[in-house]
């Protein structure tokens, strides 16, 4: 009818209007669309029709608080809780926390702007998002889509370690607070004595890790059913997208704040915590000469905000065309930043009050001696310390370094000096943080097993909120590009839970551990940077910034500052490209090394990776990047 024509060709005005807009061969629109004749309209709102129909039935965010707890949640993760802290420590405390902000302005927020904005103008997964640009772009989603599943199969093994100490977090005492006895004999696990119950528990009990790499051994029972475990709740929580994942994501996104104050709380009543806190701002601006410290604040800013996994883009195809996705990009940057000095602030302070617990008891130990040497007279009484050294309790930790830089050397025996700032480094980074000194400080704490509990179900939430998002940068490309694979969404995502599952196993032998690190280290670093480099030239170079930012303004209703063009163009692409840069020649350089656990000495040492292991390296590099230069040519 006359009426529903009209109809039809006031829809088909806007959608020659809005939705080419991405298009690298875009046509010149009609200088006077009203000449356009019935025909012609009825014809091409038939082929609208055709190719927009998975648009039309497209998921979508009940709310915007949906999509703020899934992006939250995907970018805020294990990295947050312990990494940022390690590196904000080793690298300057203030002054790293300053350059972290600087680069996540100029760097970060506007790359992460870039993908947001892409994701929502064409509403497609990263394979579809560079498809529409232009065909020979395909490649920069299907690298993505292959880093997302190569991080997949590591991170759901540290949710199974989670999930192993949270089952053990249920015991009084905890099974990590003393060292086991020798079968029916009374004396302690020699292993156990050498190093710490928590290290014992961790690297004997949990893992019953190998001496190296080489040696294999057998499947960790215990690990196979923690990461089934694991495998199963990411493949309920996906079940059916994101209308599932979301409501887990309530719960898993915001249960972690929850448990991060109230850390906090009972953190900063702890003594020792002011130390610690102390000693991890205290600012040391000379690392700004140091470009190692430029390089890891940079990657740090790029795996914080998830760039190049593709699940930034999956995420925010799900919203409205004229959602304001700029000021997503600055509130969901300055969440996930917040929450890295807020997890910051809680490691610290509780790792403050496990050295001053450390530092003391060393103290008293050397004390000790020193009693029994000054009793003997086997030296001078004037070297003596000049405080009581029938209180030993009451002996500052600065006191009694000051005595023994002065006269420490002087004294037979083993008198050590006791520093709170080593104490506060050892196990402060990665797996060691969580699973041995923040286990160490916790046990430490009245109602252990309450906080532990709590501590393990914290770790598990994180880690699931960033899982949902890394599947979902596997599962929404591949739907968008495959007809077939849409139609049986939920097949494709009970089977690619299953293959993460069966491909996982490997991480789960006694020499699982080294192979996590040797994923977490190097098979996603250099393939999602070179991904963020053609993300970055493509739009800035290849599509133009300017026809991209008018394609945000016609999105949006108004245009975003030309400064981003200048970023994207200039500033951004040239810090990726140096940040690609530092990280090849680094890998060049220094020989890549792991550490590993020597059962006889029970301490960590740092052995450098086999050839095969080197080799298997190279092959995940260049099988996450080859896609790239695949599309292109």
């Amino acid at each position: 009818s006359p009426k529903n024509k009209q109809k039809l060709k006031r829809t088909w005005e806007t959608d020659v209007t809005n939705s080419l807009a991405f298009n690298m061969e875009k046509q010149p629109l009609p200088s006077d669309i009203s000449h356009t004749t019935e025909s012609e309209i009825d014809a091409s709102a038939g082929e609208d029709h055709q190719e927009g129909s998975s648009e039309a039935t497209r998921a979508g965010w009940n709310s915007k608080l949906e999509y703020f707890l899934a992006q939250v949640g995907f970018s805020v993760g294990l990295g947050n809780v312990w990494r940022f802290p390690y590196l904000c420590h080793q690298n300057g405390g203030g002054a790293f926390l300053l350059l972290y902000v600087v680069l996540m302005l100029v760097v970060g927020i506007p790359l992460f702007f870039l993908e947001l904005a892409a994701g929502q103008a064409i509403r497609q997964g990263s394979i579809g998002v560079w498809r529409f640009i232009s065909p020979r772009l395909a490649g920069i989603g299907y690298s993505s889509c292959v880093v997302c599943f190569f991080v997949a199969l590591y991170y759901n093994v540290i949710l199974s370690w989670s999930i192993f100490y949270l089952g053990n977090s249920f015991q009084y005492p905890l099974p990590w607070e003393q060292c086991p006895k020798q079968g029916n004999i009374t004396a302690a696990e020699m292993e156990c004595e050498k190093s710490s119950p928590t290290s014992y528990f961790w690297y004997r009990k949990a893992l019953d890790i190998t001496d190296s790499i080489d040696e294999t051994g057998s499947f960790n029972p215990y690990m196979v059913c923690c990461l089934l475990a694991a495998w199963t709740i990411v493949c309920l929580g996906m079940f059916k997208g994101i209308k599932t994942s979301v409501k887990v994501m309530y719960f898993s996104s915001i249960f972690p704040y929850v448990v991060l104050f109230c850390f906090l709380v009972r953190g900063l009543l702890l003594d020792g915590a002011s130390e610690g806190i102390t000693y991890m701002f205290y600012p040391k601006l000379e690392i700004w000469a140091d470009v190692q410290v430029w390089r890891q604040a940079a990657t740090q800013v790029f795996f914080a905000l998830g760039l190049g996994f593709g699940s930034v883009i999956a995420y925010s195809s799900y919203n409205p065309k004229n959602n304001n996705c700029h000021r997503d990009a600055f509130t969901v940057s300055s969440i996930n930043f917040l929450t890295s000095v807020l997890a910051t602030l809680v490691v610290f302070a509780v790792l403050g009050f496990r050295a001053k617990e450390k530092v003391t008891q060393c103290i008293s130990r050397n004390l000790q001696k020193v009693a029994v040497v000054l009793s003997a007279g086997e030296i001078d009484s004037s070297l003596g310390p000049v405080f009581d050294l029938s209180d030993l309790s009451s002996v500052a930790v600065e006191d009694y370094n000051a005595w023994f830089n002065q006269h420490g050397s002087s004294f037979p025996g083993n008198i050590t000096e006791c520093d709170l700032e080593k104490e506060m480094q050892t196990g402060a980074e990665g797996t060691g943080l969580a699973f041995i000194a923040f286990t160490e400080a916790m046990s430490l704490l009245p109602g252990s097993p309450f906080w532990s509990a709590l501590f393990f179900l914290m770790l598990l939430n994180l880690g699931l909120s960033t899982m949902f998002g890394t599947m979902e940068g596997i599962l929404a490309p591949l739907s968008d590009r495959f007809k077939t694979l849409a139609n049986n969404k939920t097949k494709l995502t009970i089977f690619s839970c299953v293959a993460g599952f069966l491909l996982g196993l490997p991480f789960t032998q006694r020499c699982g551990n080294y192979f996590v690190t040797m994923f977490d280290d190097y098979s996603a670093t250099l393939p999602l940077i070179i991904v963020v480099v053609f993300e970055t030239f493509s739009v800035s170079w290849l599509y133009g910034a300017d026809r991209f930012l008018d394609d945000i303004e016609v999105m949006l209703g108004w245009r975003p500052s030309v400064i981003y063009k200048y970023l994207w163009k200039y500033i951004c692409l040239f810090a990726m490209l140096g940040l690609l840069g530092a990280t090849t020649i680094r890998m060049f350089i220094k020989h890549p090394t792991y550490m590993a656990w020597n059962v006889e000495e029970a301490t960590e040492k740092r052995l450098n990776y086999p050839g095969w292991a080197l080799a298997l390296l190279t092959l995940l590099i260049i099988f996450a990047t080859m896609p790239v230069p695949v599309a292109l040519v």
